[in-house]
């Protein structure tokens, strides 16, 4: 003890933690755990039935499962007081103390359950494993995480000061059974002031059409909606009808990658018919058009002077009316939009905007005839200096990160919370800089 007459150590009690809870004794049971013994400074307390001071009538031991300590599973062993009220028409005989550290009828104290559930937001890691070190059950795990992970994702204050919306889809449960496979997240890709967007899943709904986006759009308050700015979303017309509808004062922005994809498709496409065409099969490993498919991806200013070389020695073999060079000079231009600077840019957009579409090849007028389709989506990259879904890609990886974790789901409640915590932005994924 601290000193003299002292029922409680100041020390211990600091390395606990707990205000106005005082550690009696320390202990390692038979199982390798370690057990903490507390009662509460509590000295007086009123009836909550009728407000008459009541008077101690002894106490009873409730065992709490707290946080791990030094890697070992933590109990708490509570002596709780239980108060006896001394009015004789009280119909309130005796009641026990209440304090923070735990809530009524619970195996779990509060620590416990916010050490579990922040666990699941900025580590990699599984129910399973967070009772385990608690040493409980899955399901007590569960059910007391499943309460505090609601209350933390059905704050609202999560959807203010949102000024860039991302939309995407992914199927939660890989099964051909049932029809709610696929689910739509909608993700916040606001920037701060130094112009660089945390992404943050705000909600997962299922199903993955524009009704589902347009329905939550109007859901939210108004002040959510007249704050989005901007909408992030891939070449879908689902989701771009729902933008239309549900957020008329967004700009609806289409996403560079897919732009981009949308020509690595052509390209593929012709290389595919040229090669049909003139060998009536479809290629080999020897075969010139076959041995480029790869390099064909990449960026002409990626690839090295041994690489142009080779392509241009396959195109000359196996693509005698150029068709797929030209798709691939097509692909070049288009790629060349986003690596640009903006001015340059939005010139090379409108030029590509106006020409691809009369291009003899039928590949390419087709990809010309989609992207004037979304025309004002794709220069409206332009004119929000550069928004993308790239940030909404990254909250996928982190969606499918869990679900491999969890094995599965079964559950799309339980799945949606998992998720919302893995994915609230709150994780530190880069370090902050430093500065000499």
């Amino acid at each position: 003890m601290c000193g003299s007459g002292a029922r409680w150590c100041a020390r211990t009690d600091a390395i606990f933690d707990v205000p106005d809870m005082h550690v009696l004794d320390v202990e390692i049971d038979d199982q390798q755990r370690l057990v903490v013994t507390v009662e509460s400074g509590q000295t007086e307390a009123a009836c909550p039935a009728c407000g008459v001071m009541a008077v101690g009538h002894g106490r009873r031991l409730r065992v709490l499962h707290d946080a791990p300590c030094f890697a070992r599973v933590t109990l708490l062993r509570w002596l709780v007081r239980i108060w006896r009220c001394r009015e004789p028409l009280c119909p309130t005989t005796t009641f026990s103390e209440t304090h923070d550290v735990a809530s009524p009828r619970t195996v779990l104290t509060t620590r416990a359950v916010a050490w579990a559930t922040s666990a699941l937001s900025y580590d990699d890691t599984t129910v399973s494993a967070l009772a385990r070190h608690l040493g409980v059950d899955w399901h007590t795990a569960w059910d007391a995480i499943e309460v505090e992970a609601k209350a933390r994702t059905s704050n609202p204050d999560r959807l203010s000061g949102v000024k860039t919306l991302g939309v995407d889809e992914h199927i939660w449960r890989p099964s051909r059974i049932g029809v709610d496979r696929a689910v739509t997240i909608i993700v916040d890709l606001s920037r701060d002031q130094a112009g660089c967007s945390h992404a943050r899943l705000l909600d997962a709904v299922v199903g993955r059409s524009g009704s589902v986006y347009k329905a939550w759009l109007k859901a939210q308050p108004d002040r959510f909606i007249d704050g989005v700015e901007q909408a992030a979303l891939d070449p879908f017309r689902g989701y771009a009808n729902a933008i239309h509808d549900g957020l008329p004062d967004a700009v609806a922005v289409l996403d560079a990658f897919h732009v981009v994809r949308l020509g690595t498709q052509v390209v593929d496409e012709v290389r595919r018919r040229v090669q049909q065409d003139t060998l009536g099969r479809r290629g080999h490993k020897h075969d010139p058009l076959y041995k480029i498919r790869g390099l064909l991806r990449h960026g002409v200013e990626h690839l090295t002077e041994k690489q142009q070389a080779k392509i241009s020695h396959c195109l000359n073999a196996g693509d005698p009316q150029d068709e797929v060079n030209v798709a691939w000079q097509c692909y070049q231009q288009l790629r060349s939009i986003y690596h640009a600077v903006p001015a340059k840019g939005r010139q090379i957009a409108q030029k590509i905007l106006d020409s691809f579409h009369t291009c003899p090849i039928p590949e390419v007028a087709r990809l010309g005839r989609t992207l004037r389709a979304w025309k004002a989506q794709i220069l409206a990259y332009f004119d929000t200096s550069g928004v993308s879904n790239g940030g909404t890609e990254a909250i996928n990886l982190i969606i499918e990160k869990v679900r491999r974790l969890a094995h599965g789901f079964k559950d799309f409640d339980h799945y949606r919370l998992r998720i919302m915590l893995a994915a609230d932005g709150r994780r530190p994924y880069r370090s902050p800089p430093t500065h000499a």
